[in-house]
């Protein structure tokens, strides 16, 4: 998606274009979808991509939603973040290009063993 920044401002609110156009993060424990139980698909909240099963979801003590796998690798992309003076594992939408979190190996490991840590802001949820 090749869309201006100004078409993004209209569609996200302040926080969301922060976070999914300017790679902000939001404060830990603070987003909606932290603490969500409920059973559904989690899609970019930029562009309506499916990217995590609530099945794939897991407390990690984090502060932000953690997923051990999303729904399709295709639908997203990893960049090296060299930002803040350190090297992280950046994951963004593949769609649209908007900043969604970081990739971590700390995940469990009777899993995948990777933590998705992204931000809530960046996730609309979809109940089944």
């Amino acid at each position: 998606m090749n869309k201006s920044n100004e078409y993004w401002k209209k569609k996200l609110g302040p926080k969301q274009y922060e976070v999914l156009r300017k790679g902000a993060t939001e404060p830990a424990f603070s987003g909606a979808l932290y603490n969500n139980h409920e059973k559904g698909v989690y899609e970019c909240a930029a562009c309506d991509r499916p990217l995590f099963s609530s099945d794939t979801k897991f407390d990690s003590g984090s502060g932000w939603p953690s997923f051990d796998d999303p729904i399709n690798k295709e639908n997203i992309e990893l960049r090296e973040d060299d930002r803040y003076g350190m090297i992280r594992t950046e994951v963004v939408c593949k769609n649209c290009g908007s900043h969604l979190g970081h990739l971590f190996n700390d995940g469990p490991k009777e899993t995948t063993g990777m933590r998705y840590c992204i931000n809530s802001c960046a996730l609309n949820f979809k109940k089944k």
